[in-house]
């Protein structure tokens, strides 16, 4: 119930957000000081953020011209970690798509979250070779969910991808990974005896061609609001099965809202850098 509700809130964030502008993205740069994630994932901003690294040897950053690679210290080095095992393994190529913008905020399209610098999608393909720069500007997603939206594409789904998202559930600073539920469904299916990780792999709309990573409120982030664990169990039980079943009569989608104020140091950080 508690993932249910989330669900609508973030719909209902989203929603607003597409309805509005942002000023987020008129801060070009991080804002210096001491690294701090404030707020919530969906409504906060983030001090002393860091650039990803653009060349390296173990992924490659999708759409760099929209400026959407920055975040945590904490989230930079989970992906240079990450990457490197995945590297390891001999999956193949890590592609990085949105992180957060240079101060964080909110994004005047395409998210809801991704606000406090500790989000990343991360594209569930892994191609043998690195793109090309054009490749990388112009990226075409891997749609892994059949149209009707109740399994994988059994032609796109590899064990590359599901020991990439095993990977990164089972790294400790990760909180929570957004799939959609077919992809979700698959992994229980072939998860075997060890499924302790599959608690972290949440079902959620969209999220087709990509996970979302999320890591936990870093250590001195005094003012960043985490969210509650994940239920106990693997997830792939009746809630799992909640997630395909017909939609209730008289249900509709949900309103357009205004976003909720933001935290005080957000606000206080935007009235200072956009004077």
């Amino acid at each position: 119930m508690k993932e249910y509700t989330l669900a609508v809130l973030m719909l209902l964030l989203s929603a607003g957000a597409l309805a509005a502008g942002t000023p987020w993205q008129n801060i070009q740069h991080p804002v210096s000081g001491p690294p701090q994630s404030i707020g919530s994932f969906a409504n906060g901003c983030i001090i002393g953020a860091q650039s990803l690294p653009l060349n390296a040897d173990h992924y490659q950053v999708m759409r760099q011209d929209q400026r959407r690679y920055f975040g945590h210290p904490d989230l930079i080095r989970f992906i240079q970690r990450f990457s490197g095992r995945v590297a390891q393994h001999r999956l193949g190529e890590v592609l990085i798509g949105d992180m957060g913008m240079a101060a964080g905020g909110r994004f005047s399209s395409g998210h809801a979250s991704h606000q406090t610098g500790l989000d990343v999608d991360i594209w569930l393909q892994l191609p043998a070779s690195r793109w090309s720069a054009q490749q990388l500007l112009h990226p075409q997603p891997l749609d892994l969910v059949t149209a009707e939206g109740n399994q994988v594409v059994a032609r796109h789904w590899t064990p590359a991808v599901a020991e990439m998202i095993k990977l990164a559930a089972e790294d400790p600073q990760v909180s929570r990974i957004f799939v959609n539920p077919a992809i979700k469904q698959q992994l229980c299916l072939q998860a075997g005896s060890d499924r302790g990780w599959l608690r972290k792999v949440r079902p959620w709309f969209a999220h087709r061609a990509h996970m979302h990573v999320r890591l936990s409120c870093p250590a001195g982030s005094t003012e960043c609001q985490d969210q509650s664990p994940p239920p106990p169990g693997d997830g792939c039980g009746a809630e799992l099965h909640s997630w395909f079943l017909p939609a209730k009569p008289g249900s509709s989608p949900p309103l357009k809202r205004t976003p909720p104020p933001l935290p005080d140091g957000c606000q206080a950080l935007l009235d200072k850098h956009l004077l």
